[in-house]
């Protein structure tokens, strides 16, 4: 999910793995059980490259029938494994363990995409009866008395193994001791039902979010309205209402970030701003049947009763326990070392804007809808820089040749568009990805562009994983933005839309990089906290002059972005950093906070709006996702008491640039070979701590992180 902050571009990366990574393709454990259905969607892929989604071929009226044929086979994979009567070893569990679960992991692929990028028709309902389905499945999985005990033997057994093999067992152990394996059978149950009720709220959660962003569209047919917005935008709005059958005007402005944050930033008509902010900001949050508060409150309380049952004081203990913080303390020591620093620069930011208003006679207060506009002329006079003057440089085809261009002088990669490969939407490109010997690497997705039905923001997926079990596996990847798509002309994107770009492909390199045996240690499936690292460092190939002075060329003159103008792009590299920092921090600290309250009965608006205020939130700027619409943290675990982690990976992220600053090039053979020897390359076989430190040849300097940011240490 991706935004005006280069360094904590939102969610998301999104790898669909429901606890026991059900997600690669491998070889199946025989088990007399047989599918109830020869649907496409159950069989192994075929086609070149090891085999593609049949995207081509998918049928939605085939994913029910075909989830319960892939559970059941599954489970009785599972069942196998487990009632063997052999002595429990690494191979006839572990690694078993590994191969089970195929067909669940391609179908689960192929239907997760259809609920993020095609959101319509029936499958809304799909996604409300098969999500519960799975989790319930998970627990049946997780519960399993004689798995759990096979694998808490060979754990207990470990000396032989590998380090690899160790920390994969132990990791799989602790996991299991997690999701209630040591429970009694009444409180498993309880268990069960939980995770089975917050499977629907999640589904309920973002589906709601799905539909506030489809219906409140904010509609013009005054072109006055839409002064000081660039050409490029207002064609897409006239686009987006002809897409919709202009019914209340001849401009559209949906409720995305992407079609939102123009208006924010160059619209002199401060009405439109501030009734385009008011409809972002308050989606699910509008008292209407899409409203999500009570289903946050239902989601908290459910958490809280889940961690209690587990033996952990809170939700947030819970899920940090296997992050690279380890505790909710050590991620609020970070995140209180930088909050009062963003503030008082938050506080410099707004009175340069104020003074400008002032100035002009415009007779007002800063408000919220006015920061983004004001920020920018304060950089035009502070700095000489108008990004509307740097927008018509960033074609976004050319960029994404840019950072495959960067990735072919760091890892020796190299991408060949392949066309007659099935994709899911029109909008969807594939490459096939080789390395500097030609050897095959992987396959990449592109899927660049807003539409209805697809969530906003922007992510990573996996559609499978890399692993050298029993072959060479290579992985399948894709990258998925909301740019607004300019049709038949150039499509420009903006600077910080660029920074997106870079750093979800970041993330689409450390699965393609992968080099691990065993899947659930391979790419992305690292510690959360974690995670953010590799994309967040890929951020910093964007504005090195090796990309910018090739692919950075005027849409209609072919001409170079002007050095005086990168000059000043880089200058301004540290300017509205308060407001960056703040609107993501407010985010995150909710976030902790909220699942740092226990069993508390929390109403959402009264504990956003007190909790800021006791945090002492600037009123001039929002957090970046109010939470009756914080789908990184309601749509699913994955991020709840995690948002913190982009703020930690950029810690890492920040050292580890310094690494190529002090070298004098990001180009740097030797560094760039390090980095993939430890950081991309090695997924989750290592300790993440142990792998930087390989890297920068010492622990993170966390004063790197403020550096960046021009705060004071």
């Amino acid at each position: 999910m991706r935004t005006p902050f280069p360094s904590f571009v939102a969610p998301l990366l999104i790898v669909y793995s429901l606890g026991l990574n059900l997600f690669a393709d491998s070889p199946q454990v025989s088990a007399d059980s047989k599918p109830m259905t020869d649907s496409v969607l159950l069989q192994p892929w075929s086609g070149p490259f090891g085999g593609v989604p049949p995207w081509n071929q998918v049928r939605a009226d085939e994913f029910s029938a075909a989830f319960d044929a892939a559970i059941k086979t599954t489970e009785a994979e599972y069942d196998v494994i487990a009632n063997q009567s052999s002595p429990p070893t690494f191979a006839n569990t572990i690694e078993q363990m590994e191969r089970a679960g195929a067909s669940l992991r391609r179908l689960q692929s192929v239907f997760f995409v259809h609920t993020s990028n095609l959101n319509v028709g029936p499958i809304p309902d799909l996604e409300k009866a098969i999500v519960p389905k799975l989790s319930e499945h998970e627990d049946r999985i997780y519960q399993n008395s004689k798995l759990f005990q096979r694998i808490e033997s060979v754990a207990k057994s470990s000396d032989s193994l590998s380090p690899e093999q160790k920390r994969l067992v132990d990791d799989l152990y602790k996991k299991f001791v997690r999701q209630g394996a040591k429970l009694s059978t009444s409180d498993k149950a309880r268990m069960s039902q939980i995770n089975t009720r917050l499977a629907r709220l999640f589904t309920e959660f973002s589906q709601n979010v799905l539909e506030d962003e489809k219906g409140y569209v904010t509609w013009s047919k005054d072109d006055s309205k839409l002064a000081g917005l660039p050409d490029n935008i207002v064609k897409a709005m006239k686009a987006a209402a002809q897409e919709r059958g202009n019914k209340e005007g001849t401009y559209a402005i949906t409720n995305t970030r992407s079609s939102v944050e123009p208006v924010l930033t160059y619209s002199t008509d401060r009405e439109l701003r501030e009734k385009v902010w008011r409809n972002y900001y308050s989606r699910c949050d509008n008292g209407d049947k899409f409203d999500n508060k009570k289903i946050i409150t239902e989601i908290l309380g459910l958490r809280a009763a889940r961690a209690k049952l587990l033996g952990y004081p809170t939700h947030a203990h819970w899920r940090m326990e296997p992050t690279m913080a380890k505790d909710p303390q050590a991620a609020m020591d970070l995140m209180m070392k930088v909050w009062p620093k963003a503030v008082e620069r938050v506080r410099e930011e707004v009175a340069d804007m104020q003074a400008i208003a002032d100035a002009e006679g415009a007779k007002i207060t800063i408000e919220p809808w006015d920061y983004r506009f004001y920020s920018e002329k304060v950089r035009k006079e502070k700095y000489d820089l108008d990004f509307n003057q740097v927008e018509p440089y960033l074609q976004l085809n050319k960029l994404i040749d840019g950072m495959m261009w960067a990735a072919g002088q760091l890892y020796g990669l190299k991408f060949e568009q392949i066309r007659d490969l099935p994709v899911f939407h029109p909008d969807v490109t594939t490459y096939k990805v080789t390395g500097a010997d030609g050897q095959f690497v992987g396959l990449w997705y592109l899927d660049p562009y807003a539409r209805e039905g697809k969530r906003s923001g922007a992510w990573m997926t996996d559609y499978r994983e890399q692993n050298k079990l029993d072959e060479s596996v290579r992985p399948i990847v894709s990258n998925n933005s909301n740019f607004i798509n300019a049709g038949d002309d150039v499509t420009l994107i903006s600077w910080d839309d660029a920074v997106t770009l870079f750093h979800e492909f970041g993330h689409a390199l450390h699965s393609l990089l992968s080099e691990a045996k065993y899947r659930s240690q391979a790419g992305t499936n690292v510690a959360r906290d974690y995670v953010e690292f590799p994309s967040q460092v890929n951020e910093h190939w964007l504005d090195t002059d090796e990309v910018l002075n090739q692919f950075a060329v005027h849409y209609k003159t072919g001409e170079p972005i002007p050095r005086e103008l990168v000059d000043k792009i880089k200058k301004a590299a540290k300017f509205n950093q308060g407001f960056g920092t703040v609107e993501y921090l407010a985010s995150a600290l909710i976030d902790m906070k909220l699942h740092l309250a226990g069993d508390v009965q929390i109403d959402p608006d009264k504990f956003e709006k007190e909790t800021l205020a006791a945090m002492g939130m600037p009123k001039e700027l929002p957090m970046r996702h109010r939470t009756p619409h914080f789908s990184h943290i309601f749509s699913s675990d994955d991020y709840s008491a995690g948002y913190y982690s982009y703020l930690w990976a950029d810690a890492l992220t920040a050292d580890a640039a310094e690494k190529f600053t002090e070298v004098g090039s990001f180009y740097d053979r030797a560094t760039a070979k390090s980095l993939y020897e430890n950081i991309m390359s090695v997924g989750n076989t290592i300790d993440p701590a142990e792998g930087f430190r390989r890297f920068r040849g010492r622990d993170v300097d966390t004063g790197a992180l403020l550096r960046k940011r021009g705060f004071p240490e």
